[in-house]
């Protein structure tokens, strides 16, 4: 007998509109073995960029073969090849669409859904949360606080709103996000909140080779950062 296994599926993520001529984005499905058993608990990725992101793409693989439900996503902008970001409206309805799509078949819906992202997937991903989408936490890898050093002038208003329990993990070497400002910040959130600062990472948790680090190790430590956090916040229920 063939032994299950994780599958990922490369699917089109139908938009509500056309943006940027594109009528769906790109994404990735992660199933893992035997799915939907256990605590039916899914992941949803927003990317930083339409192109390879190994931190991404290796952190889906991770929470796959723990059997984590996870679908990974671009926004129209990144997939039409274009710099500026979408408006919030856009990046909003892409979220909401990828979200949906795992409720396409309710005998396999999750129960549980985490969402989150990295950069601007972050941002848009903090906007999700305060929208109508039934989720257990939001996670943040990269959290663009402010334009790079730029930390007087940082934007808050939409943290301060989320209620759902959130994770942040930053660089400490992150010009986006000056983090004695984010941890003034964080102390005004009613929301659980935990922050786990990643050494010598950059905005997009990459690190220089004279720091020591690899790229693998950072992986290894967001995945198990993440990991931990998703199973704490469910508590009896994961």
């Amino acid at each position: 007998m063939a032994m299950a296994q994780a599958q990922y599926q490369d699917i089109e993520i139908p938009l509500s509109e056309p943006v940027h001529g594109l009528d769906s984005v790109k994404g990735v499905l992660g199933i893992p073995e035997w799915w939907p058993t256990g605590s039916r608990i899914s992941v949803v990725l927003a990317q930083a960029q339409a192109g390879e992101d190994p931190l991404i793409e290796g952190l889906q693989r991770s929470l796959t073969e723990r059997k984590f439900l996870t679908l990974r996503f671009c926004f129209p902008y990144q997939q039409a090849g274009k710099k500026k970001p979408d408006d919030t409206s856009i990046l909003l309805r892409t979220f909401h669409s990828a979200v949906n799509l795992l409720g396409r078949d309710p005998t396999a819906a999750p129960a549980h859904v985490f969402i989150g992202g990295k950069n601007v997937g972050a941002l848009a991903a903090a906007h999700a949360a305060t929208s109508r989408l039934r989720i257990e936490g939001i996670f943040f890898m990269g959290y663009p606080l402010h334009k790079q050093d730029k930390a007087e002038d940082f934007r808050a208003d939409r943290l301060w709103r989320i209620i759902n329990p959130m994770l942040f993990l930053q660089g400490n070497k992150d010009r986006h996000c000056d983090l004695p400002a984010l941890r003034a910040t964080l102390g005004r959130v009613g929301a659980p909140v935990q922050l786990h600062v990643i050494d010598e990472a950059d905005h997009t948790l990459k690190v220089a080779k004279k720091s020591g680090r690899t790229a693998e190790q950072v992986e290894a430590e967001v995945f198990a950062t993440l990991e931990a956090w998703i199973l704490k916040t469910l508590g009896d229920d994961a």
